[in-house]
C-alpha cells in the first residue's frame, strides 16, 4: 500500500489528472540520471529529468512473497548523457532504479512507485530494453563465507587488506601498440617481473576508452616491452597514447597471498582441506 502526500491525493479525487513517470537511475559510480515520459524537464530532488529521451515502460507488476518482481524499460538512446559505449562498458551494470509517478503541474506531488536494480540490458543499435529487478533479487544471491581451496575474498578489499594503491602493486600504463582489441603492447611506468599484472584489473583513463574496466587475462613480456590481455574487449577500439591504471593480480591460492604479498594472515581460504584425490582414495595394504 503506497501513502500519498495530501497534495497528490487531492490531485488524484479531482478526477482530473496531470500524471507522469520519471526514472532515476543511480550508478555505482554516484552519477544521478533522471528521465521522464513529459514533454518537457522536470526536477525534483536536485536531479533534472529530461523529457523525450527515448523511455517507456512496460506493465508494472508487484506480488505478494519472496518472489523477484522485474519491470522491462525499453526506448532509444536519443539523449546525449545516455550513450551506447557507457552502457557496453557496465557502468550501468547494478545501477539503482526508482521510479515515480509524478503530477508534473507540480513535481513536489509525487510518490515513490517501485525501486530496484538496473538487471539484464540489451542492444540493438540504437535501441535497447533494460530489466529492472526487484529489491528481493538480492535474496537470491548467495552470503556467508564459501569452504573452498583458494581465498573467497577480493584482492585489495577490507578482509583481504592488501593496499593495492602502492607502487609496487600498481603502476601506470600508456598503449603503445596495438595487436587486436583485448590485446596491446603497454609502456609501464615502472618494471615489473612477467605475468604480475595477470588476473589483475586495468582501468582505462584517457581516450576513446576511458572509464572502462576488465580483468587482465594475460601479461607477457617479450624484446619489445609489456604485452597485457584483456578479457573482455572494449566498446570503443583502444588506440595508441590511450592512458590506463593497472593493478597487480591474485590467483587467490595460498603460496601467491605468502610470497606476493605476504600476507597469510589475512587469507581467508582453506589451503589444507582434503581434495577429489583424497575422496576418491583407498587403503592400500603395506605388504613389506
Amino acid at each position: 500500500m503506497k501513502t500519498l502526500p495530501p497534495g497528490l491525493e487531492a490531485h488524484l479525487r479531482s478526477g482530473a489528472t496531470t500524471l507522469c513517470w520519471c526514472w532515476r537511475l543511480t550508478r555505482r559510480d554516484g552519477a544521478r540520471l533522471g528521465f521522464t515520459d513529459h514533454d518537457r524537464n522536470l526536477e525534483f530532488d536536485g536531479t533534472v529529468f529530461e523529457a523525450e529521451a527515448g523511455f517507456e515502460a512496460g506493465e508494472m507488476a508487484e506480488s505478494i512473497g519472496l518472489s523477484v518482481d522485474n519491470l522491462e524499460v525499453a526506448g532509444g538512446i536519443t539523449s546525449e548523457r545516455l550513450a551506447e559505449r557507457d552502457l557496453a562498458a557496465g557502468l550501468y551494470d547494478d545501477a539503482k532504479v526508482e521510479i515515480f509517478r509524478v503530477n508534473w503541474q507540480s513535481p513536489a506531488e509525487r510518490v515513490l512507485m517501485r525501486q530496484g536494480s538496473l538487471g539484464e540490458v540489451r542492444r540493438s543499435g540504437k535501441a535497447f530494453s533494460a530489466e529492472i529487478r526487484g529489491m528481493s533479487h538480492y535474496l537470491q544471491q548467495p552470503k556467508g563465507r564459501l569452504y573452498q581451496f583458494t581465498c573467497d575474498t577480493d584482492l585489495g578489499s577490507p578482509k583481504c587488506g592488501v593496499d593495492v594503491s602502492k607502487p609496487a602493486h600498481r603502476a601506470t600504463a600508456v598503449v603503445a601498440e596495438r595487436r587486436s582489441d583485448t590485446t596491446f603492447r603497454a609502456a609501464l611506468s615502472a618494471s615489473f617481473v612477467e605475468s604480475w599484472f595477470a588476473r589483475g584489473l586495468a582501468s582505462f583513463t584517457s581516450g576513446a576508452a576511458a572509464g572502462f574496466e576488465s580483468e587482465v587475462r594475460a601479461h607477457t613480456q617479450d624484446g619489445d616491452g609489456d604485452w597485457l590481455t584483456l578479457w573482455q574487449a572494449p566498446p570503443v577500439a583502444i588506440a595508441e597514447g590511450d592512458g590506463l591504471v593497472v593493478t597487480v593480480g591474485c590467483d587467490k591460492h595460498f603460496t601467491t597471498c605468502r610470497d606476493r604479498f605476504q600476507n597469510v594472515v589475512n587469507f581467508r581460504g582453506f589451503p589444507h582441506m582434503p581434495g577429489n584425490d583424497f575422496v576418491t582414495g583407498y587403503v592400500r595394504r603395506n605388504r613389506s
